[in-house]
């Protein structure tokens, strides 16, 4: 059995060490380290009086707002295991989860959950306060095995039923150093504004804001809105961007013309490569500011990562490159996949032994990624494993054509997949969005476009246009839909 080692205890220590700093802002509240820990105290123990034991699922299913912190932190004060559910879901996605992860209680904020299963059910408002009145503020986080579940993330589900994803105290530990030590070295000074959703990357970074005593302001709008944020950054002097998706990049890129964002030191980002051209816009726009990691649901957040410096806009390599591995994790391509093992790397998936058997082989996660190494020791993605198209004997890489087509100035975004041809296997197919103000290009002009930039076999044989690409909570285009409703069309 392993060493206790509740990450919770984060809290604790920045509440002896910054209690009246201001921990959460949203909106008009704020919540200062003090009060935050008193909460998550009240929380836990609240839950643990209403007949929940360790190793207990507590469930989240809400918007951005301070009760996701304070539920994370306080369940997994009380040795409970947090799931972060997607708020975009829908009923029947959220009664999935609920029956496979057991949950015993599930906190929501009140947008038609029909919440049939767990015996503890709370909505934010009354009802939540209500909870908090029944703990005990001065109730202490628990002593834990590190090995002990703290963070059960469900998959997105591509590729058929959502798996969870098991995540122990310790991995989380790992992922908070790894974070503190190589993307982002928090301070007390930092304010650290979380636009993404925080049932991902965004609330489990926090544990490292946290652990250093930053300010947390949570973005308040209803949905991502890119002017709303730069303004917030200029009005708040923002210092650092918890996490974006790149196409989160994309709709800055155009947006808060004029604003004062010379406060920004430092924006992670990640959840899909980013392509060049975008990078090097980025780079324009908002200077050498930018980090990124690259991570899964299953080792989160912490395989590798560029850091800012190697974000060279002159050097291709830098700006299309996942990075170099954190210390302590180890990273190796076995027939064309990635493959990590470290403390960051979850323990199994959820009453799944025949998925875990397969994703952890020898200690070793297969990620489902393909990538290679350059010369330099830098990871590169290529692609999904499921994503490579094989046309005529030979894998083409999505990412790579992709890469081409948002280079056009008519183009802003991009997709491209495999459909089935009876003579080649697979033929290429591009789907993309017109770049904002531009020229629209034709289907003739972005094919021959491609073919002198790449391989003729490479290119697209069709070309077609979308106002908008569907993308997931997280911001990650959905190819697999793409090409699922291109299949459909007569």
């Amino acid at each position: 059995m392993s060493h206790p080692v509740n990450v919770a205890t984060m809290l604790a220590r920045a509440a002896a060490l910054h209690g009246e700093r201001s921990a959460l802002r949203h909106g008009g509240r704020r919540i200062t380290y003090r009060e935050l820990d008193e909460l998550t105290a009240r929380l836990g123990s609240a839950l643990l009086r209403r007949g929940l034991v360790r190793g207990d699922r507590v469930a989240l299913f809400m918007r951005n707002a301070p009760e996701h912190t304070i539920v994370v932190l306080g369940a997994m004060a009380a040795g409970l295991v947090v799931v972060p559910i997607n708020a975009k879901l829908a009923d029947a996605e959220l009664d999935v989860i609920l029956e496979d992860s057991g949950a015993r209680a599930l906190v929501h904020d009140g947008r038609g959950v029909r919440a049939r299963g767990p015996d503890v059910v709370v909505e934010t408002g009354a009802g939540f306060d209500a909870l908090l009145g029944e703990g005990d503020p001065g109730h202490r986080p628990v002593d834990v095995p590190g090995d002990d579940l703290a963070w059960l993330f469900y998959t997105s589900g591509t590729t058929g039923r959502p798996k969870g994803a098991e995540l122990t105290h310790r991995n989380l530990t790992a992922m908070t150093w790894a974070l503190l030590a190589d993307v982002c070295a928090f301070t007390p000074d930092d304010v650290v504004l979380h636009v993404a959703p925080l049932s991902h990357g965004s609330g489990l970074y926090l544990l490292g804001s946290i652990a250093r005593g930053a300010e947390n302001v949570i973005f308040d709008g209803p949905s991502f809105d890119p002017d709303a944020v730069l303004a917030l950054v200029e009005r708040e002097r923002v210092t650092v961007i918890a996490f974006l998706a790149p196409t989160m990049i994309v709709m800055l890129l155009g947006a808060g013309e004029g604003a004062d964002l010379s406060s920004l030191r430092c924006v992670i980002y990640g959840g899909a490569p980013i392509h060049v051209d975008h990078a090097r816009r980025m780079l324009e726009r908002f200077g050498r500011v930018f980090v990124q990691i690259y991570g899964q649901g299953e080792a989160p957040m912490t395989i590798t990562y560029v850091d800012a410096a190697a974000h060279d806009p002159d050097d291709p390599e830098s700006l299309a490159a996942a990075g170099v591995p954190h210390p302590g994790v180890e990273v190796r391509i076995v027939d064309g996949e990635i493959c990590v093992r470290g403390d960051v790397v979850m323990r199994g998936y959820w009453r799944d032994p025949e998925a875990t058997a397969r994703s952890l082989r020898s200690g070793w996660l297969h990620t489902g990624d393909v990538g290679r190494f350059d010369a330099r020791g830098r990871l590169h993605l290529l692609d999904r494993r499921g994503d490579t198209i094989i046309s005529g004997g030979t894998n083409i890489y999505p990412r790579e054509v992709e890469e081409v087509l948002v280079a056009h100035p008519g183009v802003e975004e991009a997709v491209v997949f495999g459909v089935p041809d009876e003579l080649w296997g697979e033929s290429v197919v591009a789907t993309v969005v017109v770049a904002t103000g531009a020229e629209p290009p034709t289907e003739d002009e972005l094919i021959a476009h491609c073919r002198a930039r790449i391989a003729s076999f490479k290119k697209p044989r069709r070309v077609l246009f979308a106002e908008e690409l569907p993308k997931n909570a997280y911001g990650k285009v959905l190819r697999r839909q793409v090409r699922d409703d291109i299949a459909a069309l007569p």
